[in-house]
């Protein structure tokens, strides 16, 4: 007996005879399209209807990456009654085996998900789902075309525009990315992506006041998001104070109450929350703002000692680089570049070469907690941009503090007529940042160029002023 046929939530057949199978895919899709911190409502699928391929293929999917040992059975489950299943089980069981994969192929996997997009566009958490993969791969130009292949059969739908903004303000096009976060948050004010969007492109032009306000706004719609969002969207404020120059109280403020304070809860994804702890603490750094957070530098390295939290993303693993040189930890510093090293000698070779400018960054990362700012500048190069490091799994906005790490690297070490080229260039696009106008003033003062250093002083003075006097 094939057993009945229901339809989810985007209108496609699913194999099943349990209404209570259904609402847990659907719920299982309002939390990965929100993100939600109850995707693990997918399990209960499973648990509903055995025999559900779909149910099955999307917990073997959650299971692979928050508790691998746990996956292959559901994966089992599924393909035995792959002959059963509806073609939208099929496309869906396709894409996401080839994903979870040991052996995985990027381009394969974003190839099934294409296809499966053209034969049942309105699915949108497959392409959140596929949208990941492009993050992951540094491909936001393949992120958007599959997002703008859907749109006609999604114009009016919750989550869609959200999707669209990411890969927009990810290359560069700021004005469409605002126009669809805009929409997206005018269809559905508690789309998190869509206001989390809408705070990126604020943040690049320099909107710090306005981003804050937004982003408080939003918050009491924060609470059930999953660790990552919520600290992330923190994060963001936080750096909106940060770059306009608010007391650094705030800023400490924010990281106690709303970011750290995320890990008393007894279902806190800790790897998500010391992610954008640690991006927050690197930026403090560099400003020169450690003395008030040099105790939470320690708690924190203590924390990322822990290996269970090493390997799980690229970009964690380079910030707990630096946060295990920076507080003397470098036995373990030592063991966990040695360990990504022995992961790219493990890569085939078009993986190793994709990655090569990830493992430079990790070990740059390395020297500079050091101090060994010669050494990592050697190792990124007189044409470094973080921009082309997305392979670790960051945003634009996420890998800018590593371009200001090299700027004070080039500052450190007397190549200010270097300095002074790329931050006039960087100050082009973001002409509002007061610390972007200090270096350059310190640049201009290393090549001995008084009368510039003057205009840049008074200028950083007057943006210090701008924003939260």
């Amino acid at each position: 007996m094939k057993g009945e046929l229901k339809v989810e939530k985007f209108g496609y057949e699913v194999r099943t005879s349990s209404d209570a199978c259904i609402s847990a895919i659907n719920a299982f899709y309002d939390q990965v399209l929100n993100y939600g911190r109850r995707r693990s409502v997918i399990l209960e699928a499973a648990a509903h209807d055995g025999q559900c391929v779909l149910a099955n293929i999307l917990a073997a999917h959650f299971l692979s990456s928050s508790d691998p040992s746990r996956a292959p059975p559901h994966l089992q489950a599924a393909k035995s009654r792959l002959e059963q299943a509806t073609p939208y089980e099929k496309a869906v069981f396709a894409a996401v085996s080839c994903l979870i994969s040991e052996d995985r192929d990027d381009d394969v996997a974003f190839e099934l998900h294409s296809k499966l997009l053209k034969c049942f566009p309105k699915d949108l958490a497959s392409l959140k789902r596929a949208q990941v993969l492009c993050f992951y791969t540094a491909r936001p130009d393949l992120s958007l075309d599959l997002v703008q292949q859907v749109l006609p059969s999604n114009e009016q739908e919750d989550y869609v525009y959200g999707m669209l903004a990411f890969p927009l303000l990810e290359l560069g096009r700021m004005e469409e990315a605002e126009k669809a976060a805009k929409k997206g948050y005018k269809i559905n004010k508690h789309d998190n992506w869509a206001q989390h969007n809408m705070c990126h492109v604020l943040q690049y032009n320099c909107h710090f006041k306005e981003a804050v306000e937004f982003m408080e706004e939003c918050s009491p719609s924060w609470d059930f998001c999953s660790s990552f969002m919520l600290t992330h969207n923190w994060w963001h404020v936080a750096l909106c104070y940060l770059e306009g120059h608010a007391p650094i109280q705030r800023i400490r403020d924010l990281y106690d109450h709303r970011i750290w304070k995320e890990l008393e809860k007894p279902d806190a994804a800790r790897p998500e929350v010391y992610l954008n702890a640690l991006g927050l603490l690197l930026r403090v750094h560099v400003r020169g703002e450690m003395d008030a957070f040099e105790d939470h530098l320690k708690t924190l390295a203590n924390c990322v000692t822990d290996q269970a939290n090493w390997y799980l993303e690229w970009h964690l693993d380079v910030l707990i680089l630096w946060a295990l040189t920076r507080t003397g930890e470098i036995s373990k510093a030592e063991e966990l570049l040695k360990g990504l090293k022995s992961r790219i000698a493990k890569m085939n070779k078009k993986k190793q070469q994709f990655m090569q400018k990830a493992m430079l960054l990790a070990e740059a990362t390395y020297e500079y907690g050091m101090g060994n700012e010669k050494q990592a500048l050697d190792l990124l190069g007189p044409d470094f941009d973080a921009d082309n490091c997305k392979m670790i799994g960051a945003s634009g906005e996420q890998l800018d503090i590593f371009n200001e790490v090299w700027y004070c690297m080039l500052l450190n070490n007397g190549q200010a007529a270097k300095a002074i080229e790329v931050l006039k260039k960087r100050i082009k696009t973001r002409e509002g940042i007061p610390f972007l106008r200090r270096l350059l003033e310190r640049g201009y003062k290393l090549a001995g160029r008084e009368e510039e250093a003057a205009t840049a002083s008074e200028e950083a003075k007057r943006l210090e002023n701008a924003y939260f006097p």
